[in-house]
């Protein structure tokens, strides 16, 4: 990680600045305090070369030449490498030239013809700071300019996350005095280990690169006992055919657990039968899991009220109106047994103190909550909360009393009234609890209501999944057909339950006839949840699709693990699928689990802007053979391995993603005549 500044004055233009004393010690104190590797001098439309060398010279870091151009009225960055610095004074010169007064400016075209090829340098326009290069401006410098400078960190944060936004970056754009008293906190973390320009180059053109603090970046951890270091974030291993790419992935899987590795060929469909089996049992599972989920409170309505006997309630109710009717008709005929009170006394009702017990949990709770103690206490005080919590167990205990009084009089009742009743031959009331027949009579009457509801058709759960769609909805089972299927049991018939679906009381009556079906599965048998994937279209995923899906489901649920090995993913999939939803889902979980790719094709391992590279290479050694690592920042122009060899970055990316120099001028030139 380097904290560069590359918008610095130290020289006042005629026409673009107020005039100011330049303070070297000034400059030297900021890069020192602020701990500044890398800084560009950009003043007004001019560069002073004696002046630079001098800072160059002075500062123990790297210094590149620049300067801040006032292009179609707006401000243009234009900084070069500390290379061929007389050639870079003589365009500069041609810019100092043509601004003679504060209005002038040059053109794009101007521009071009002074400094030819803007390849070599690095452009950034004044992006959301005055005075702005404005956007068809930009298009026509394009694709010289990838970043563009912002004013505060409110600014940066945004254009990270507006996809159609430059990579943004922020600097100082201090003037050095010797009366400066505080610096300016705008500069920019960028994830390199080198300073040359061309490094700088390779960050700014990815959001993931740039940053605010340097703890925002990712971080290094050793992988192997030799001391390799591998990124926290996203880590890509090429290499030739049979170099060992395959072999240090197996090694670190082998190595650490919790690992979620995605093989190569894991996910290519070889029998289309076979593999669509596994997906609809993967399917399954889902639904289950979400029906499980959705209808987890049904469930417990069902069993509550499938313990609900409505015709024995009503042989209940029936039995004391008889038993009340021959009571009044042998009113005449009652012996000294039957006259007595307690012959049809009824029984106490017990109170239940679930209510109180409830409180005086909740009350607890609100006296020794200390997270919220402010809070609590500004509402009400904990002296009135514990006198309050006493009155509760105060009322429980007195409930409690009464409801032992009640249990103790009613045994005695009972046994009086058995002893009467063996004594005489006059007809008793039948006892009924009518508060209980009631209540349950209400719960049936609200859980037709429920099951009625239940069963309307709706999406409950909708996920995405990049360009996929997971969808969970419920529907009606329609037929005895679909409630057998759904129970999985061949010799279970739906046919009598079926034709009382729509009065749930009654169905569930039948159900509970039903032998082979547990009464804690009675609830599966009143809504379907149906689990479908869907494309883009909103239609079912073929065969190729259901393969995509996998892997970008793995790769999503490899948030649960340490660390995510994927092994040459375009073995099995195309490259637009790899470029536009692959490596963006594997972006996405780089910044919470570290990633290893291993790949051989350039729409994986440049297009997906890895963290880290590392190369693998396999070289014989007395008859056997020893695999190399050499790892390094992609804007690293030499990659290193433990003991301390080097190896061309450039070549490498070439050889391995793009099978040589050669053959991607050759593939380059025939994409150019297609498009021309």
């Amino acid at each position: 990680m380097k904290k560069i500044d590359l918008h610095l004055h130290t020289k006042p233009s005629q026409y673009s600045d107020s005039a100011f004393i330049f303070s070297l010690p000034k400059l030297k104190e900021y890069v020192a305090k602020l701990a500044i590797d890398c800084i560009a001098v950009t003043n007004h439309n001019l560069f002073d070369l004696p002046q630079f060398n001098q800072i160059s010279a002075e500062l123990g870091i790297k210094v590149l030449p620049g300067i801040e151009i006032d292009l179609e009225k707006g401000h243009l960055l234009l900084i070069s490498e500390n290379a061929e610095l007389d050639d870079f004074e003589a365009k500069c010169n041609q810019v100092e030239s043509l601004i003679t007064s504060e209005s002038e400016f040059i053109t794009v075209q101007k521009l071009k013809e002074i400094f030819i090829d803007l390849s070599r340098y690095l452009l950034i326009p004044h992006y959301d700071k005055t005075p702005i290069i404005r956007p068809e401006i930009i298009e026509k410098l394009k694709p010289h300019i990838t970043s563009g400078e912002v004013t505060s960190a409110k600014k940066f944060k945004y254009c990270l996350k507006d996809v159609n936004s430059l990579v943004p970056v922020l600097f100082s754009d201090l003037r050095f005095t010797e009366n400066m008293t505080a610096f300016s906190p705008r500069q920019t973390f960028i994830d390199i280990d080198d300073t040359s320009l061309r490094a700088i180059k390779t960050c700014l053109i990815d959001k993931h690169k740039v940053f605010l603090h340097h703890t925002e970046g990712h971080r290094f951890f050793q992988i192997f006992e030799n001391g390799q270091k591998l990124s926290t974030g996203l880590n890509v291993i090429l290499g030739e055919r049979s170099s060992g790419k395959t072999y240090t992935l197996k090694t670190i899987a082998a190595l650490y657990d919790n690992v979620k590795h995605i093989k190569q060929f894991e996910l290519l469909e070889t029998d289309e039968e076979r593999d669509k089996k596994k997906f609809d049992e993967l399917l399954t599972t889902k639904q289950s899991s979400v029906s499980e989920q959705f209808l987890k409170e049904f469930k417990e309505v069902v069993e509550d009220v499938s313990k609900i006997d409505s015709k024995k309630n009503e042989k209940r109710i029936e039995s004391y109106l008889t038993s009340l009717l021959k009571v009044a008709a042998e009113e005449e005929k009652k012996d000294v047994y039957s006259k007595c009170t307690l012959f049809n006394e009824s029984k106490f009702i017990e109170t239940s103190n679930d209510t109180l017990k409830q409180l005086v949990t909740a009350t607890e709770l609100l006296i020794e909550n200390t997270q919220y103690r402010t809070l609590i206490d500004s509402h009400i005080s904990k002296k009135v909360l514990q006198e309050l919590v006493v009155d509760l167990m105060k009322k429980y205990e007195e409930v409690q009393e009464k409801n032992l009084k009640a249990r103790w009089v009613n045994s005695l009742v009972v046994n009086i009234q058995k002893e009467l009743q063996s004594s005489t031959a006059s007809e008793h009331i039948k006892d009924v609890d009518f508060y209980t027949i009631l209540l349950e009579k209400d719960k049936l009457r609200k859980f037709e209501n429920i099951a009625t509801q239940i069963k309307r058709e709706k999406v409950i759960e909708q996920t995405d999944v990049r360009r996929f769609k997971i969808v969970a909805s419920t529907r009606r089972f329609n037929g005895a057909q679909e409630l057998k299927n759904k129970s999985g049991i061949q010799q279970t018939a739906f046919s009598i339950a079926y034709p009382l679906y729509d009065s749930p009381v009654q169905y569930l009556d039948e159900l509970k006839k039903m032998e082979r079906i547990p009464e804690t599965e009675f609830y599966k048998y009143f809504v379907d949840v149906s689990y479908r994937i869907l494309n883009e279209f909103d239609a079912e995923i073929s065969g190729g699709e259901r393969s995509e899906f996998n892997l970008l489901e793995k790769i999503q649920n490899a948030h649960h693990f340490d660390l995510l090995l994927v092994d040459e993913p375009e073995s099995s999939f195309d490259n637009l699928f790899l470029k536009n939803e692959v490596n963006e889902q594997i972006r996405q979980i780089s910044k919470t689990v570290p990633v290893i790719v291993v790949t051989h094709n350039n729409t994986v391992g440049a297009s997906i802007k890895p963290d880290y590279i590392l190369y693998t290479k396999k070289e014989i050694v007395g008859g056997k053979a020893v695999y190399k690592v050499y790892s390094g920042n992609p804007a690293d122009p030499i990659l290193k391995s433990i003991d301390g060899e080097e190896i061309n970055n450039y070549n490498i990316m070439l050889n391995c993603l793009e099978a040589g120099d050669s053959a991607y001028i050759e593939r380059k030139q025939s994409y150019d005549i297609l498009k021309n």
